[in-house]
């Protein structure tokens, strides 16, 4: 039970697409991730998830559509829905979502976590 600091934790990831989780509360995740690009299509049949951003902006793609989030902003994807984060800049952002999701969902390819790291 010690409080989390996100700048201190973002401060720790150097990568982008990849996310770290930084806690965990009824079978969901929370994990930290920068942006930066377009990342891959994709969706997840069994899961939702919530993106909020802590710092910067995105663009959450959807087919047919396009929501811009910036700082202190969040969505949720619903299950099932097929879509396509893309940051211009480095945007953080904080997800929450069940411990059985993978990152880029029903694709794989190089920019897949199958165990995303704990810091």
């Amino acid at each position: 039970m010690d409080k989390i600091n996100l700048p201190e934790k973002f401060s720790q990831i150097n990568t982008y697409w990849d996310p770290k989780i930084i806690g965990e509360l009824n079978n969901q995740h929370v994990k930290l991730v920068k942006f930066k690009g377009e990342f891959d299509w994709h969706k997840h049949e069994e899961e939702d998830e919530l993106f909020l951003v802590v710092i910067g902006k995105f663009d959450m793609q959807f087919r047919g559509k396009t929501i811009t989030l910036n700082e202190n902003e969040l969505i949720i994807v619903p299950r099932g829905t097929e879509h396509c984060p893309k940051a211009d800049d480095e945007a953080h952002v904080l997800l929450f979502e069940p411990t059985s999701v993978l990152n880029t969902g029903d694709v794989k390819s190089e920019k897949t976590v199958n165990n995303p790291g704990k810091i």
